[in-house]
């Protein structure tokens, strides 16, 4: 007998996903193949791509061909803002990145957990937001349920595991602010 969990016992709530598994399945085909592939200047037509599959994403986003986002009509996406290369948004739950915000090359924005007290391991989507202006630098960790304030700058390689102000500059793992975000 299990004495912390027992996965014979996890399920994945119903509607979790939030489509069919065709229409999972079709997203996972279309991004491994027209999106990823697609041409790296070609950032209206993946704006395309993620829209028909339910995303909301403002005008002028840039997003890089090797980004990956698990489930796309879990994901908003402000005017201007740009998501770098080899950028994981795990939308299990949530995620809203604000406008003129940038998400650098190999961060992974996760929006869900498991319940560790469970012997079930119930997985729990936790949504993420990205405030407006807000940077997170490349290779940052930012974890379920997590608010970055509008303006804020995480550093690199940082992990994020509880809310960070707006304008500042924070860094480290834990992350924590350590000054005021200033303009040149």
């Amino acid at each position: 007998m299990a004495e912390f969990q027992d996965l014979s016992q996890f399920q994945v709530p119903a509607g979790f996903r939030g489509r069919g598994v065709l229409t999972v399945q079709a997203w996972w085909f279309v991004q491994a193949t027209l999106f990823r592939l697609s041409p790296q200047v070609a950032y209206g037509f993946r704006r395309q791509l993620l829209r028909g599959f339910g995303a909301k994403v403002g005008r002028n986003v840039k997003i890089r061909p090797t980004a990956k986002i698990t489930y796309p009509w879990k994901v908003s996406i402000g005017e201007r803002s740009w998501i770098g290369d080899d950028v994981v948004l795990y939308s299990l739950g949530d995620i809203a990145i604000g406008s003129d915000a940038v998400v650098s090359q190999r961060s992974y924005v996760c929006a869900a957990d498991h319940d560790a007290a469970a012997p079930s391991f119930d997985i729990r989507a936790r949504p993420i937001v990205i405030g407006d202006e807000a940077w997170v630098a490349t290779d940052v960790f930012v974890g379920p349920g997590v608010t970055i304030g509008a303006g804020a700058v995480v550093g690199a390689r940082s992990a994020v595991f509880t809310d960070l102000p707006a304008g500042m500059v924070c860094m480290g793992s834990p992350c924590t602010p350590v000054r005021p975000r200033r303009r040149s």
